[in-house]
């Protein structure tokens, strides 16, 4: 087995074991659907559109985070999310009253930081670059009320993780800096503001942005997943988001614009107003399998810091304490610790090697070296020249000096007048192997050791005890768990009549006013399956209980209806109340029982998700590996049943209602589309079936038979069937009363469709 260390930001996808097992699951869903540009409404477009939608809440997940409190905008790397922000921010040059704004930097950030200097030179916003010890050295006390009235925007850029030494840096700094307790905020005035890359930090380390609410955070997919490449995200926090200023627009940005005047009004969506163009919608759906990848083969975040750290702190504690036979040491470590605490450094190593002399061998020669071996190293300054600087002690002047020598960034001129221009960095991802951290020691010491090879034990020694209790605790940490998934049924509440002494509607019932009748009562179990008609059922808080508590999503997580899979219309689920069981049937088809109540906790991958049910946001419980293989067998691609949270509340659009009391309050809903019950009166479907008899019967002669009244009925898919006396009728009717269960009348109509 050979060693393959990558870029501190990734996982190469082309060697990765985990890549081929991805692009496998993502080339079958390519071949199972359909997709096209997202900024359509035909059924590729809109399942393209949903999947899209899916995967940033997906993204949203994995940061700790809400659609509520942050809106993702693709991009195509984190360098083109730093320079969105650059271009959008509201930059303020001074007035008499106010002073100008201020872009402050760690010197310890990556170029495309510090390129945001570029955007910013023209406008007199002030340019101000610090040190990490002047952070938290230089601050001070400041009264919070000590001008409040300055409104004048700051944007202050660090790493959560560099990228040069994998040195973390205190999240804690983002409310520091937004409360302007630490420098440079607390020696100006104005909103300060918190542009967090996590670019480095994101590929090994959980980030929590409930608890360190940065305003930007831009990262890429590339550096945490290895595939798909060229594609990133810049997460804005939704109370930030109106103060961005954009002046290009593309397509689909625009809610409106004319060709022939100035005019253009931006569209109302965060994300859709930033995304110019068409996203790269491919590469996003590509991210699902991503995230199925990463929890699949390592359980989370938190496990993969914690193995990572584990392999980079070995590593070191072997290669700091390795010597030439003279007792030279071989490796000069550029680091701020010693690699006793996880949440301190992450999992990047950056040394220069040295003979047996002291003097460095340029990086160049170690990495031709490591390539005979298959070893896949990264060199020079890594794009981040104040790190650089500051731990190769290479001064302004010798940069400007190596340039005039001949020596630019990204060669291989690695030393000049013997002094190093960079240094040699390895890191570790999920995929690595303490396997690989004994290739790359075996392939330094037979390369660059003078023999016989030596350890400096008593360092070793230090450096193995030399693990704080905070460490300690630290790497005993596992995935938290989420609270209890209360399963309590939707019957439970004050509203809710059961079979046992309480109020069911019961077919057959008739209203005290007219002689109407309820002819059928259907639940829907799963959204978008066959009816299950019964004859008397009880009504819970969310509608008929159990109706469209359950839907069937593919592969990615996006809602699958009979527009997209017709075959959904086979399965008929039953629901038996007194066994809490709903059973699945289809012709060909084992039937198989699902338990109404989620009794065993679902698989820490598949335990809530967020999906999308008419335009809302909707928590999820996925229902198990049993169901999900019997849909997948039957419909033929990779599906899973989920099941409306319990926890979970969803209202009613308001619309344009008819009938409506004011003091009516708006309702809870299940995964119906848009309201608690749908009744459809009899009269109103005979009427309509007469009218196509008569259209059958004069346009189309050789057609087949039209469809009977009651085969008309169940495409409607009612909950509620009356038999009315006149058709339309319902359309006047405020309330009706079924047995003592009085509802409430609603029409809505909403996107030109009428509701009741």
């Amino acid at each position: 087995m050979t060693l393959t260390l990558y870029k501190c930001e990734n996982i190469s996808s082309m060697l990765s074991p985990d890549s081929c097992w991805l692009k496998m699951h993502f080339t079958q869903d390519l071949l199972n659907q359909t997709m096209c540009n997202p900024h359509s409404h035909n059924p590729s477009s809109r399942l393209t559109h949903d999947t899209v939608e899916h995967v940033r809440y997906r993204i949203l997940q994995h940061f700790n985070t809400t659609p509520d409190e942050y809106s993702v905008i693709f991009t195509s790397g984190s360098t083109a999310a730093l320079k969105l922000v650059a271009e959008s921010f509201p930059w303020r040059p001074p007035t008499a009253a106010e002073p100008a704004s201020q872009f402050c930097y760690l010197t310890d950030n990556h170029t495309s930081v510090v390129g945001i200097r570029g955007v910013i030179s023209a406008l007199g916003v002030v340019s101000l670059p610090v040190s990490p010890e002047e952070i938290e050295a230089r601050a001070k006390d400041v009264d919070q009320s000590e001008g409040s009235s300055c409104q004048t925007p700051h944007l202050f850029c660090y790493p959560a993780q560099s990228n040069f030494s994998g040195r973390k840096y205190p999240l804690g700094y983002v409310r520091g800096i937004q409360a302007r307790q630490l420098y440079p905020a607390c020696d100006s005035k104005g909103r300060w503001f918190v542009l967090l890359d996590a670019a480095s930090f994101a590929s090994c380390s959980p980030l929590d942005l409930q608890e360190h609410s940065a305003n930007f955070v831009p990262f890429s997919f590339y550096k945490m997943f290895g595939f798909p490449t060229g594609l990133g995200a810049l997460l804005v926090r939704n109370d930030t988001a109106a103060l961005l200023r954009k002046t290009y627009f593309g397509g689909g940005t625009a809610a409106a614009y004319l060709a022939g005047d100035n005019y253009y009004v931006p569209a109302s969506n965060m994300s859709s107003r930033f995304e110019d163009g068409t996203v790269s919608f491919l590469d996003i759906i590509a991210l699902n399998h991503s995230f199925d990848s990463l929890h699949t083969l390592t359980g989370g975040m938190d496990k993969i810091q914690l193995h990572t750290f584990g392999l980079t702190r070995y590593t070191y504690m072997l290669l700091s304490s390795l010597c030439h036979g003279n007792g030279q040491p071989v490796a000069q470590i550029y680091s701020d610790s010693e690699f006793e605490n996880p949440s301190t450094q992450g999992a990047i190593l950056n040394f220069n090697l040295m003979d047996c002399h002291g003097q460095m061998i340029g990086y160049s020669q170690v990495d031709k070296l490591a390539s005979l071996f298959n070893i896949h190293l990264r060199t020079g300054c890594f794009c981040n020249t104040g790190a650089c600087q500051l731990f190769l002690g290479i001064t302004n002047q010798v940069v400007k000096s190596n340039l005039q020598a001949g020596h630019v960034c990204g060669d291989n001129i690695d030393l000049v007048d013997d002094r190093p221009t960079g240094s040699v960095r390895v890191s570790f991802g999920y995929m690595s192997t303490f396997q690989d951290c004994q290739n790359f020691l075996n392939f330094v010491a037979d390369c660059f050791v003078d023999k016989p090879v030596k350890v400096d034990q008593d360092k070793l020694d230090r450096l193995k005890s030399n693990t704080s209790s905070k460490g300690s605790s630290q790497c005993l940490l596992t995935n938290g768990k989420p609270d209890h998934i209360d399963e309590r049924e939707h019957a439970s509440t004050d509203l809710v009549v059961n079979q046992r002494g309480g109020k069911a509607i019961t077919k057959d019932a008739k209203s005290h006013e007219k002689a109407q009748t309820l002819t059928n009562i259907y639940i829907y179990p799963i959204k978008s399956c066959a009816a299950f008609e019964v004859t008397d059922w009880p009504v819970g808080a969310l509608g008929l209980l159990h109706d469209r508590g359950w839907m069937v999503v593919n592969g990615n997580r996006v809602c699958l209806n009979q527009k997209r899979e017709p075959r959904l219309c086979l399965i008929h689920p039953q629901i038996y109340l007194p066994s809490n069981t709903m059973l699945l049937q289809a012709s060909g088809m084992n039937t198989i029982c699902v338990p109404l109540k989620n009794h065993s906790e679902p698989p820490q991958s598949h335990r809530v998700c967020q999906n999308m049910v008419c335009g809302d946001r909707v928590e999820t419980v996925d229902c198990g590996d049993e169901a999900a293989s019997w849909l997948s067998e039957f419909l033929g691609q990779p599906c899973r049943l989920i099941r409306q949270s319990p926890d979970f509340s969803r209202d009613m659009k308001k619309g344009h209602e008819k009938g409506l009391a004011p003091e009516v309050s708006s309702t809870a809903l299940s995964l119906v589309n848009e309201a608690q019950y749908l009744i459809v009166n009899r009269a109103s479907v005979d009427l309509l079936q007469r009218h196509i008899t008569n259209r059958y019967s004069i346009t189309c002669y050789y057609c087949l038979r039209p469809l009977d009244t009651q085969t008309l009925i169940s495409r409607f898919r009612a909950n509620l069937v009356i038999s009315g006396k006149e058709p339309f009728e319902e359309d006047d009717w405020s309330h009706l009363i079924i047995g003592n269960t009085h509802f409430q009348v609603r029409m809505q109509i909403i996107n030109g469709d009428t509701y009741y």
